[in-house]
């Protein structure tokens, strides 16, 4: 029944197709926000600037759970039945809505008794707090885009959002504004405009059953049977989320409590551009999901779609390793002030980017393992998989860093990026491990083994600055295979 109702304006997800959409605008959107932080450190006060990144990490790790893990089966099961995708959607919706209010409530709480100067900070304090929420909602209706294989969609809400954020913020900079409370005003204003655009383009492309046609939500999977059903199927998804943004996050909470808000500062602009690349293999298994989600059932087609995606993270590899070194080398120090970059406050945030870099090479090629975790029928190994990498990231990064902080700023600033890409090379290997997928490893130890070394000896050229970087330029050998893995994959349905 439910292809039946298909609407004309959705089709089957494709990993090549989908993939392309995703990692173009996340490029586009990454570009964008570093933009607006070029103008964030320029307008503001490095204190003001930290308290500000501070703030919304720490709302945006604090209200992740209200996600539920929702989104995850909107993506992963929706292209089973693309006419349930709209109901699904509000019916998430009413779920977060109930869910979200003791968090609220706890924050308003907490907050006051926390922090202590907390009236100073007010305004900033509940916009922060409004951001994080509203992109929460815009995951339901953009997974139920990309489900319904229109990842383009989701792709332009995303980059429409980051374009009203940047316009914003250059008006109030072109106007000599210092207030960092503006400058979050902005950002929210962004942010509701990104939400209403993925709203408003699910409800315009995809079918909207009635109440009693929705009531039968089998086809999209035994997790949507009920609410108690759906909310345990979600719960390892939940958590996960819960705990997923402490991967990025933790190194440079550590390095705040240890070394200040000023080195908080020169680690988050490093981070910049490393969490620039990251959109790369979040895209890919962003695309990989809906596929892996679709044939999750048979073995074959689900080896199949990891062996071709694995081959377009290679292919990706030198491409990124090699642009995102020298975007950074000529750029950075053109973009941001002269602080975040001549090593005046420790160390220079194009060095800490080098060592970050090599991380960045990990986490794509853990990508297929990642999703399979994520799409396989045990769920709960992914939750374990996230919280064992955030175990081991926390440890290995207060270990190196309280280490290192006694020595120097510089010093303890190269530990968290150092401990970064540790805990980056734990995560592939842990991937590969609960995804029982060391028969891939195996059958493509050639390809792995290829990959890994040169990248690991071109990273190590590019922070120090030595020639053996160009080792990196044998990783184009992967190109071909690359492109070839962005073919379609699956068939997409007849469009009129």
């Amino acid at each position: 029944m439910g292809e039946a109702v298909i609407s004309s304006k959705t089709r089957k997800p494709q990993m090549g197709r989908d993939s392309s959409w995703l990692i173009g605008s996340d490029l586009i959107a990454i570009f964008l926000a570093l933009a607006g932080q070029i103008v964030l450190t320029k307008a503001l006060l490095t204190e003001s600037y930290g308290i500000y990144i501070i703030a919304l990490d720490a709302f945006a790790t604090f209200f992740l759970i209200i996600d539920l893990g929702l989104p995850t089966l909107i993506a992963r099961d929706g292209a089973n039945d693309v006419s349930k995708i709209w109901s699904s959607i509000i019916r998430v919706y009413r779920l977060q809505i109930i869910c979200s209010i003791p968090f609220i409530l706890f924050a308003i709480i907490g907050v006051p008794l926390m922090i202590e100067n907390w009236k100073e900070y007010i305004g900033l304090i509940v916009i922060c707090g409004s951001i994080a929420l509203v992109h929460i909602a815009s995951y339901a209706p953009r997974s139920g885009l990309r489900a319904a294989g229109q990842a383009k969609l989701e792709a332009w809400s995303k980059v429409i959002e980051r374009a009203i954020t940047v316009v914003g913020y250059y008006i109030l900079f072109s106007i000599e504004s210092t207030s960092v409370t503006a400058f979050a005003i902005i950002f929210l204003i962004g942010a509701i405009g990104g939400l209403v655009i993925a709203v408003g383009l699910s409800y315009s492309i995809l079918p909207r059953g009635s109440i009693s046609e929705s009531s039968n939500w089998s086809s999209l999977g035994t997790a949507w049977s009920d609410n108690k059903t759906l909310l345990i199927q979600a719960l390892p998804f939940a958590i996960t989320l819960g705990v997923l943004p402490y991967v990025v996050r933790i190194e440079k909470f550590l390095v705040a409590g240890e070394l200040g808000v000023d080195a908080a500062a020169i680690f988050h602009v490093a981070q910049l551009a490393w969490l620039a690349g990251l959109v790369v293999p979040q895209a890919l298994r962003a695309a990989l999901l809906p596929v892996l989600g679709g044939v999750r059932t048979d073995a074959i087609k689900f080896q199949s779609a990891l062996e071709n995606s694995l081959n377009l993270c290679l292919g990706l590899l030198p491409v990124g390793l090699f642009a995102g070194a020298g975007i950074v080398y000529f750029l950075l120090p053109l973009a941001f002030p002269e602080q975040y970059v001549d090593g005046s406050l420790g160390a220079s945030a194009v060095d800490l980017f080098m060592v970050l870099l090599a991380g960045w090479c990990l986490t794509l090629l853990s990508t297929p393992t990642y999703t399979a975790l994520q799409a396989g029928e045990k769920p709960w190994k992914f939750t374990l998989f996230i919280g064992l990498v955030v175990l081991f990231a926390l440890i290995i990064g207060y270990l190196l860093i309280d280490w290192q902080a006694n020595n120097s700023q510089g010093a303890g600033l190269f530990a968290a990026a150092i401990a970064s890409t540790i805990s980056s090379s734990f995560l592939f290997f842990l991937s590969i491990h609960l995804s029982s997928n060391w028969d891939l490893l195996l059958k493509k130890k050639k390809e792995f083994s290829l990959a890994i070394c040169l990248s690991m000896v071109s990273c190590y050229g590019f922070a120090t600055g030595s020639w053996i970087a160009v080792c990196g330029l044998g990783l184009f050998y992967f190109i071909p295979q690359g492109i070839q893995a962005m073919s379609p994959t699956v068939e997409p349905l007849p469009e009129e």
